[in-house]
C-alpha cells in the first residue's frame, strides 16, 4: 500500500511537471534545466528511501514534478535548436535529402516532408531542420517552375533541391487550431517550397537516386505503393479514402467533406489509426499466437502462452503503427501497450489507475506535448471511464448459461459501453471541440463493429489480396450511406460557445457522476453541472459599445463587429487551396466559439480573393440574414444569395446604439470602369467610446475622395490600414485626417506582395500610432469595456514552440 502510494505520488508528480513546463512562453537557459534535474533526482531518491512517511512521499513528488519539468524542458531545448536561422529565411538554398512519407498530390502541385542531409547558401554549408515541409507547385509565380516538377515525387528518392524556407508561422485565432504545436509535435521545424525555375538557380535541382534511405523510408515507399494499389482498384473516391486512412494511415486521401460527414456523426475517431485501431490489432494479434503456442508443447515450455501473447501483440501493434506512417497518435498506444506489457512482465499486478498513469508516464517521457493533444486524454478518459463505471456483479450461477443468453449479455454489454463512453467524453468533446454529436450514440454502434471488423481488417489483408479491398469498399459506401441519413437530421449536432474554465470543470464532473455506479440521486446532479457546459453564458457588448476582432487570415482582411444584438463581418479573407479559405478554416471556428449562431450583415468590400475568397463557405455555415458590396451583378456571390444591397456613401443605420456610415463608394463610382481596389466598401464604426475604420483596399485616388467630401467623417481612434499597408494608400494627409491611436495591418507573414511596406510603416510610426500586425499578432481584440486595451492572441496566448511574434 505504502509502495503504491509512492509510485502515484511520483506518477503524477511526473505529470504535473510536465504540465507546469508546457505552459512557459520562452525556454530558460539550459543550465538551469540542468541544474533542476540534479535537484529532482536527488529528492526523488530521498523521497524514495523514506516513501513510508507521508514527508517522503512528499519529496518524491516534489523531485518528480522537477524531474518531469526539466526532461520537457530539455527535450524542448533540442528541438529548438533544430530551426532555421531567421537569417535564411527567403533566401535560395540548395539541400539534398530524401522524401519521407506520403507526398500528397493536388491540382496545384504536390506537398511532401524531406529529411534534409545538407545544405549550402552561396556555395558555404549552413544548417537547416532536419525535417521540412516543402511544396512543389505549378503556376506563373516568378518563384515557382510552371508546371511543376518533371517527374512524379515519390516516398525513398533522393533530391537535391533549391528551395525557399521560412520558419513555422501559422494563423493564430481565438478557438483555432495551433498549426505551430502541430508542427513542433511533428518535428517539422522548417517549411517552404521549391524555387526550380529554368536557369542559373534550376541547374542545382536534380533527382539523386529512385530507392534510397533509412529503412523508414523503405517502408514509406512501400505504403506509397499500396496507396496507389487502393486507388487503381476502388474507384469510389471517399471509399479509396478511407480505406487508405485505416491501411496505411493516410488520412489526408479522406475529402474534406467527407471528414465533415464523419464529425457531425461523430464517427470521426474511427476514420484514422488510432489507439482504437492500434489496441484492437494488437488484441487480435495476441490471440492468434496464444492459439499458435498452445499447438507446440516446446515453445510452452520455453516461454508461457500468456507471455508470447503479449509481447506477440505489442509487436502487432509496432508493426501496424509503423505501416501507419508512424504517426503520433499510434505512437502513443504503442508506449502505452509497452507500459503494460513490461509492468505484467515484471509480475506486477497494479490496479487499473496505476496501469492508466504509468502508460501516461511513459507516454510524456517521449512525448511531453502530447499533454495537449484531445486525443491523449480522451484515450485515457474512455478507458478509465469503463471501467470505473463497470456495476458490481453478482456470482456467476452454477449452471452455464445457454447460447442465446450470452448474446442477450453481449448486446447489452456492448449497449452499455456505448452508453458510457458517450455520456462520459461528451464532455470533454464539448471542452475541446464545443460540439457533440446528438446522433453519435446510434452512429457508433454500428460503426464501431462495422469499422473494426470488417473495414479495418479487410483493408489491411487487402495488402496481401487485393481483392478485399471491392469488400471494403462496399462496406465503406453502406456505412456512409447509413451516415449520411443521421447527419440529415436538424438537429443532428450540438454546438456552443467556448466555456469558460469554471464551466469546463463542472461539466466534466457532471459527466463522471452521470457514469459511476452511484446511487440515481446524486446522478441526477449530474444534469446541472453539465449544463453550464452545454450552453455557457456567453458576453455581449452593453448598448452603445461594440466589440471588434481582426482575425488573422494571412494575406487579407476579415473583420467582426459585435454589437449588443448584432453581429457585422465585414470581408471574409483569402481562398488558400482550391480546397481551402479563410471562411473555413478561421470565421466558422472563429464565430462557433464565440457563440454566434447567425451574421447579420455580411458587408464584403469588393472582390478580390483576399476579401471575398471565405464567402461563399461562411453563407453554406452559417446563416447570413443580408449582404451588402461593391459587387457587381454578375458575380455568383450575387446568385440565390440573401437579400444583396449596394454599398454607397452616405448610407446609415444604428444598431444597439452604435453608428453604422458607409464613406465609399458613390454611386458616381458604380458608373465608371474602375479596377477592383476603387470600389472598396468603406464603413465606419462609432460607439459611446471609441470609433474603427474599415477601408478595404482603398488607395491614393479614393482617400483623396473620402477628403475632399467630408474630411471630418474620417476621425477614428483605430484605423484597419487601407490594403494591408500598400505603397498605394495611406497618404500622408489620409493619416492625419484620420489620426488613429491604433493602426492594423493585415497581411500574411512574409507576404509575396512586401506588405506592409517599410516606408508605410515609417509614415505610422512617426506620428506615435500604436501599430499592430497581424503576421506577429495574431487576431486583434478589442474588447467593449471603455478604456480597455486591445489584445493580440500571439501574445497572450504565447508558448516556446510559437513564432517569436515579432519582426
Amino acid at each position: 500500500m505504502k509502495a503504491g502510494r509512492a509510485w502515484l505520488a511520483a506518477g503524477l508528480g511526473w505529470l504535473a511537471g510536465c504540465a507546469v513546463q508546457l505552459q512557459m512562453a520562452a525556454l530558460w537557459p539550459a543550465p538551469w534545466a540542468w541544474v533542476l534535474l540534479s535537484k529532482g533526482a536527488v529528492l526523488a531518491f530521498v523521497g524514495w528511501r523514506f516513501r513510508a512517511s507521508r514527508w517522503g512521499v512528499a519529496l518524491l513528488a516534489v523531485g518528480a514534478l522537477l524531474l518531469g519539468f526539466s526532461a520537457a524542458h530539455l527535450r524542448a531545448e533540442w528541438r529548438l535548436a533544430d530551426g532555421l536561422d531567421a537569417a535564411l529565411e527567403g533566401q535560395d538554398l540548395v539541400i539534398t535529402g530524401t522524401v519521407a512519407g506520403l507526398p500528397r498530390e493536388g491540382p496545384d502541385g504536390v506537398r511532401f516532408l524531406f529529411d534534409t542531409d545538407s545544405a549550402n547558401w552561396q556555395g558555404r554549408p549552413v544548417r537547416v531542420p532536419s525535417k521540412l515541409s516543402l511544396g512543389w507547385y505549378r503556376g506563373a509565380d516568378e518563384d515557382m517552375l510552371l508546371g511543376g516538377p518533371g517527374e512524379a515525387i515519390r516516398a525513398g528518392q533522393q533530391w537535391r533541391l533549391t528551395v525557399r524556407l521560412k520558419r513555422p508561422h501559422g494563423l493564430m485565432n481565438p478557438g483555432g487550431f495551433d498549426l505551430e504545436l502541430w508542427l513542433w509535435e511533428q518535428g517539422i521545424r522548417g517549411g517552404g517550397y521549391v524555387r526550380a525555375k529554368l536557369g542559373a538557380v534550376g541547374q542545382n535541382t536534380a533527382k539523386l537516386a529512385e530507392r534510397e534511405g533509412s529503412p523508414g523510408h523503405w517502408v514509406d515507399r512501400a505504403r506509397q505503393d499500396w496507396r496507389d494499389a487502393i486507388n487503381a482498384r476502388v474507384a469510389d473516391p471517399m471509399a479509396a479514402g478511407v480505406l487508405a486512412a485505416l491501411a496505411i494511415g493516410d488520412q489526408a486521401a479522406i475529402d474534406l467533406d467527407d471528414w465533415d460527414l464523419f464529425r457531425v456523426t461523430g464517427v470521426a475517431h474511427l476514420m484514422s489509426i488510432s489507439g482504437l485501431h492500434v489496441t484492437m490489432f494488437a488484441w487480435l494479434a495476441g490471440l492468434l499466437v496464444a492459439r499458435l503456442w498452445r499447438t507446440q508443447p516446446r515453445w510452452m515450455l520455453a516461454v508461457p502462452t500468456p507471455t508470447a501473447a503479449r509481447w506477440g501483440g505489442l509487436l502487432a501493434a509496432l508493426g501496424y503503427a509503423l505501416l501507419a506512417g508512424w504517426g503520433v497518435p499510434a505512437q502513443r498506444t504503442v508506449w502505452m501497450i509497452a507500459a503494460v506489457v513490461l509492468l505484467r512482465q515484471a509480475g506486477l499486478r497494479w490496479p487499473l489507475h496505476a496501469v492508466l498513469l504509468a502508460a501516461a508516464v511513459v507516454v510524456t517521457l517521449l512525448d511531453p506535448w502530447a499533454l495537449m493533444q484531445p486525443g491523449f486524454w480522451l484515450s485515457f478518459v474512455a478507458v478509465a471511464l469503463l471501467v470505473a463505471s463497470e456495476p458490481v456483479r453478482q456470482p456467476m450461477a452454477q449452471v452455464a448459461q445457454g447460447w442465446w443468453a450470452r448474446a442477450v449479455d453481449l448486446v447489452k454489454a456492448g449497449l452499455r459501453t456505448q452508453l458510457v463512453a458517450t455520456a462520459g467524453l461528451a464532455p470533454l468533446s464539448m471542452a475541446f471541440f464545443q460540439q457533440i454529436s446528438l446522433v453519435g450514440f446510434v452512429a457508433n454502434l454500428v460503426a464501431i463493429p462495422v469499422v473494426t471488423l470488417l473495414i479495418t481488417p479487410l483493408a489491411l489483408l487487402g495488402v496481401v489480396a487485393p481483392p478485399l479491398w471491392a469488400l471494403a469498399a462496399w462496406c465503406s459506401q453502406q456505412l456512409s450511406a447509413y451516415l449520411e441519413l443521421l447527419s440529415s437530421a436538424p438537429w443532428a449536432v450540438w454546438q456552443a460557445a467556448a466555456a469558460p474554465p469554471w464551466a469546463v470543470a463542472a461539466g466534466l464532473l457532471g459527466g463522471l457522476l452521470a457514469v459511476l455506479p452511484l446511487p440515481w440521486r446524486l446522478r441526477l446532479l449530474a444534469a446541472p453541472l453539465v449544463l453550464p457546459l452545454l450552453a455557457p453564458p456567453v458576453p455581449r457588448p452593453a448598448p452603445g459599445e461594440f466589440e471588434m476582432v481582426a482575425a488573422d487570415v494571412g494575406q487579407g482582411t476579415a473583420v467582426l463587429v459585435r454589437t449588443a444584438n448584432h453581429l457585422l463581418v465585414y470581408d471574409t479573407g483569402p481562398q488558400f487551396s482550391r480546397d481551402a479559405d479563410a471562411g473555413g478554416r478561421v470565421l466558422v471556428p472563429l464565430l462557433r466559439a464565440r457563440g454566434e449562431d447567425r451574421v447579420d450583415l455580411l458587408m464584403l468590400s469588393h472582390r478580390d480573393a483576399d476579401h471575398v475568397g471565405g464567402a461563399a463557405t461562411l453563407l453554406r455555415s452559417i446563416p447570413v440574414a443580408a449582404i451588402r458590396s461593391s459587387l457587381a451583378d454578375a458575380h455568383p456571390l450575387r446568385q440565390d444569395r440573401p437579400p444583396h444591397d449596394r454599398c454607397t456613401a452616405g448610407q446609415r443605420w444604428d444598431w444597439d446604439g452604435v453608428r453604422f456610415q458607409v464613406l465609399h463608394p458613390t454611386p458616381e463610382d458604380y458608373t465608371r470602369d474602375q479596377k477592383s481596389n476603387a470600389m472598396s466598401c468603406v464603413l465606419r464604426v462609432q460607439g459611446a467610446h471609441r470609433t474603427v475604420l474599415l477601408t478595404g483596399d482603398a488607395e491614393a485616388p479614393q482617400e483623396a475622395a473620402m477628403l475632399a467630401r467630408d474630411p471630418a467623417a474620417l476621425k477614428a481612434d483605430v484605423l484597419v490600414v487601407p490594403h494591408h499597408g500598400s505603397r498605394t494608400s495611406s497618404t500622408p494627409a489620409f493619416i492625419d485626417a484620420v489620426a488613429p491611436q491604433t493602426a492594423i495591418f493585415q497581411a500574411a507573414y512574409r507576404s509575396r506582395y512586401g506588405h506592409p511596406a517599410p516606408d508605410v510603416v515609417a509614415r505610422y510610426r512617426e506620428r506615435g500610432i500604436t501599430l499592430v500586425r497581424s503576421d506577429f499578432c495574431g487576431a486583434w481584440t478589442q474588447p467593449p469595456q471603455h478604456g480597455s486595451q486591445g489584445v493580440c492572441v500571439r501574445q497572450s496566448q504565447h508558448r516556446y514552440w510559437h513564432h517569436p511574434g515579432n519582426p
